[in-house]
């Protein structure tokens, strides 16, 4: 599972995954109901791409009708996406995306307490999360978007295995390799959407401890281009 993770600067939406950025600017890390870009098909009718800024968790808390319990809808779980009331509607219709990250993190207990891991390719290159998107109308302020990210059990993944609390069920986002970006965007039934969610190589994954930021900073006009 993912709660938290460095979104791609604005200069790589259009180098590495060929979008345009979207106006408006996005934080470095991202957390529960922070705007992010995500990435889908433009239409079905064609192959262009396009970003948009979009909330993390399938079901943003203002949504959240009052009285109801707050629940987390970061994360997707791959095995039961279409059963889920928070996801099933997506994930039938196949409103799939890309998540542009440089990283994300997760909590390792080996040492006995929490410690925060960046975990990232091993080139170090920016890469893409399989997520699902939804629209939400919100009357006179238009329409507002969300995100989750899809995961697969990782308790045999030499490096995933590795995070979240002992006796935990391990597991782990999926990563979506780039020559395959399109091929999972334009994906047209569940099960040839399904044939994505796998874990990725260790060998091609490095990761390290990494403390928390003093603080967390919106993307900087230095990186607009």
């Amino acid at each position: 599972m993912c709660t938290n993770y460095a979104a791609a600067r604005r200069d790589y939406l259009f180098r590495h995954y060929g979008v345009l950025p979207p106006d408006d600017p996005w934080r470095d890390e991202i957390y529960k109901d922070y705007a992010a870009p995500v990435i889908r098909r433009a239409s079905a009718a064609t192959e262009a791409r396009e970003a948009f800024l979009a909330t993390f968790g399938m079901v943003p808390r203002k949504q959240i009708p009052p009285g109801v319990k707050v629940f987390d809808t970061m994360n997707a779980r791959a095995e039961s996406v279409g059963e889920k009331r928070s996801f099933s509607g997506a994930w039938k219709k196949l409103q799939l995306c890309l998540i542009p990250v440089e990283a994300f993190f997760e909590p390792s207990y080996e040492t006995g307490k929490a410690v925060r891991w960046r975990i990232g390719l091993a080139d170090g290159a920016p890469f893409a999360i399989a997520g699902l998107w939804r629209e939400w109308d919100e009357g006179e302020a238009g329409k507002a978007y969300s995100f989750t990210m899809l995961t697969v059990n990782a308790n045999e993944h030499p490096l995933m295995k590795r995070f979240h609390k002992p006796g935990d069920e391990k597991r782990s986002v999926v990563i979506v390799p780039p020559s395959e970006y399109e091929n999972w965007l334009a994906s047209r039934s569940m099960d040839e959407a399904r044939s994505f969610l796998n874990l990725y190589p260790v060998e091609g994954m490095a990761a390290e401890p990494q403390p928390l930021p003093p603080r967390v900073t919106v993307k900087s006009d230095s990186n607009i281009q």
